[in-house]
């Protein structure tokens, strides 16, 4: 496929909480394919509404927000220069993740120590930075939209997004923006669901170069192990 844009995740690795995730979601990043909604009763609204903004990312973490490919490289060169990455840096170990509730939307969060998490997210924003065309005026501006402090603006500028490096923070997005009350619900009525799902400890042993097609969609292209 021709993608027109490209993006570093965390994919959980197959296993039932992706299963999960992509049917919660409606969209399996790792196999291109659309997903049945799981029947869940309780729900403030229908799955499909809940999940309508975060479905075409699929279950993820991002860990370099997406981006145009600059002149002069590659998806092939992108993706042997995120192996090398991967080769040099450890995978990572928390205590877990969990349901959390970030103001209006729903993700999964990690416990514990975050600092080897955090640096391994700011390696890959700058070293794969050489691959990222420059934002055009019409995505600053969109960007700047979201009222960002003079930190994260001065970050996009630098690194084509408001919430990298000390902005940075891991999480598994899970539905779209909804009034706090109804966010709440639909926390309560998912977490009995994942809680089984949800590991202890949470182990970061690869990372996914994603690529955005025309539809909007995103689909795994490779996964590398953390070996480093």
């Amino acid at each position: 496929m021709n993608f027109k844009r490209y993006a570093i995740y965390y994919l959980p690795e197959p296993g039932p909480l992706a299963d999960f995730g992509a049917a919660w979601l409606g969209w399996d990043a790792a196999t291109g394919q659309d997903m049945a909604h799981p029947c869940i009763d309780g729900l403030p609204l229908p799955v499909e509404q809940i999940t309508d903004t975060p479905r075409k990312y699929g279950l993820h973490a991002t860990i370099k927000p997406p981006f145009r490919l600059a002149p002069g490289t590659t998806e092939n060169a992108l993706n042997d220069a995120l192996a090398a990455l991967c080769a040099d840096q450890p995978a990572v170990t928390l205590d877990g993740l969990d349901l959390a509730q970030l103001g209006r939307f729903l993700a999964l969060r990690p416990e514990g120590d975050e600092t080897a998490l955090n640096a391994l997210a700011a390696n890959a924003v700058r070293i794969l930075d050489a691959f990222r065309a420059p934002l055009s005026e019409a995505e600053l501006t969109r960007r700047r939209a979201a009222n960002l402090s003079p930190e994260q603006d001065a970050l996009l500028l630098q690194w084509g997004y408001p919430y990298v490096m000390e902005s940075f923070r891991f999480h598994i997005t899970l539905t779209g923006k909804l009034p706090k009350a109804q966010a709440r619900q639909t926390a309560q009525v998912l977490k009995p669901h994942l809680a089984p799902l949800l590991p202890q400890p949470f182990r970061i042993t690869t990372l996914s170069l994603m690529g955005e097609a025309d539809d909007g969609r995103f689909h795994l292209i490779a996964r590398h192990e953390l070996t480093g």
